[in-house]
């Protein structure tokens, strides 16, 4: 790896949290619910401490928790279906996964008893400036409330979004995703991971529960993880805002909240032992659950472009001015919850 990752720890009343300077991430973090039992919904992937893991993409290198992606996903040369193009705006460093924020170390800013503050400076050449996000744990409930400011240097139109991801347990269906109102859950227009791909590729259906697969069934996406080995991506475009996440065998509830003005979809990343290649080995097994203004993960050429879900009145892009702070604000929360 580049650098030593290096990492700032922050204990309250209600649980204690763990910030890295790679990529900004936030996780693990152990929440105290109200009956004494400790809960830790965020996932870490098993490969953190291998000394092979530096020959990894940074993103990679020590994945875990929550992150912000500025810009979201990235461009690279795809096959499309009719109605998606690549004529957006695009730019050097564009192709970064997940964008330049998700690949290098953070700096550190306040650090405190209150909360952790990070600073990520962007290449010159770059329409962005920085990002700078703080992470607050709430004094008062088992809940950490976090904010993303996204400076630029010159006008442009981005596609961002948050990168929140879950540990699943190995039990298929021992979590329910419960998410807020929403217009449609789209498919991915293509294949996330070529031979593993579940899902019945660039199409829409108005709920979860009811999504068809490639060999024509039709199977319940709210209840993960899924029974097959897949790696793919479903978008809940028009969403309210919330989901939560019911770990039915555990009790408790793992809730995330945020400005639905500035993510209007929810974008699900089932990581579900499809990947068998080094690092995933066929063992990796987590729900991303990942507010977005973007098309997917199809990168900024894709998403600031005509494609049906901006047609459809979802924005895929946020437009940016310099000398404009974005500034947005986010919330992830623990409660309990009836087991079964």
């Amino acid at each position: 790896m580049s650098a030593a990752t290096t990492r700032r720890a922050l204990a309250w009343a209600h649980g204690c949290l763990s910030v890295q300077s790679l990529g900004g991430m936030l996780g693990p973090v152990l929440f105290f619910l109200p009956d004494g039992r400790q809960v830790s919904p965020l996932h870490v992937a098993p490969w953190g401490n291998d000394p092979q893991r530096g020959t990894l993409p940074e993103i990679l290198q020590e994945l875990r928790g929550e992150w912000p992606c500025v810009p979201f996903g990235s461009d690279a040369a795809r096959m499309l279906p009719d109605g998606w193009s690549v004529t957006g705006e695009s730019f050097e460093g564009a192709d970064v996964p997940h964008g330049h924020g998700s690949n290098v170390h953070w700096q550190w800013g306040d650090c405190d008893e209150y909360g952790i503050s990070l600073i990520c400076p962007y290449p010159e050449n770059h329409p962005v400036r920085l990002l700078r996000r703080r992470i607050v744990p709430d004094p008062q409930a088992p809940a950490v409330d976090i904010a993303l400011d996204i400076e630029v240097r010159r006008a442009c139109r981005l596609p961002v979004g948050l990168h929140p991801t879950f540990r699943l347990p190995a039990q298929p269906g021992a979590v329910r995703i419960e998410p807020g109102a929403y217009e449609r859950v789209r498919s991915f227009p293509g294949d996330v991971e070529p031979g593993v791909a579940l899902f019945s590729p660039d199409r829409h259906w108005s709920s979860l529960g009811k999504v068809e697969v490639r060999s024509g069934a039709v199977v319940d996406a709210a209840q993960v993880p899924l029974a097959e080995d897949t790696e793919d991506l479903l978008q809940l475009a028009g969403i309210d805002g919330t989901v939560a996440l019911h770990y039915r065998d555990e009790g408790f509830r793992a809730r995330l909240s945020w400005q639905k003005e500035h993510f209007p979809s929810l974008l699900l990343w089932y990581s579900n032992r499809g990947r068998k290649a080094y690092p995933w080995n066929g063992r990796h097994v987590a729900l991303g659950v990942e507010p977005v203004a973007s098309a997917f993960d199809l990168g900024a050429a894709v998403s600031t472009a005509d494609n049906p879900l901006s047609q459809a009145g979802t924005g895929t892009s946020v437009a940016f001015e310099p000398g404009t702070t974005f500034t947005t604000r986010y919330r992830l929360a623990v409660e309990p919850a009836p087991a079964g």
